[in-house]
């Protein structure tokens, strides 16, 4: 047994899991970002669940001061694009919903690309 896993009271396994879903949320924010500034008070975040999955989730308050959350998830097909809110069935996406998600798509893709060779350069 590893004296860092006595110490910390976690496997190699546990750690490397705990990594992951933390690197997972770090992008997420910066994912949030694909868009343009995140207004204060605002949580939102982009990410890819799996390799068929993306979604964006947004947090907010509203006027009446009343907590507002809304997620999107897209669903990645050979035959298309399809999203679902809520607790909505899943639509095809409109020609410029598209256009805009593969945008993000990129957006996202290149600044994970850059954060993860910053994080790797910083170990």
């Amino acid at each position: 047994m590893k004296l860092t896993s006595i110490i910390s009271g976690q496997s190699d396994q546990q750690r490397r899991v705990n990594a992951h879903r933390a690197l997972l949320r770090h992008l997420a924010k910066l994912g949030g970002g694909v868009f343009g500034p995140v207004p204060e008070n605002v949580r939102r975040e982009f990410f890819c669940l799996d390799e068929h999955t993306w979604v964006w989730h947004e947090e907010w308050t509203d006027q009446a001061g009343h907590h507002q959350a809304l997620t999107t998830r897209y669903d990645v097909r050979p035959s298309g694009i399809l999203k679902s809110q809520g607790t909505n069935s899943y639509q095809r996406l409109s020609p410029d919903e598209e256009r805009n998600f593969r945008a993000a798509v990129r957006l996202y893709s290149e600044g994970a690309r850059t954060e993860i060779n910053r994080l790797l350069q910083a170990v």
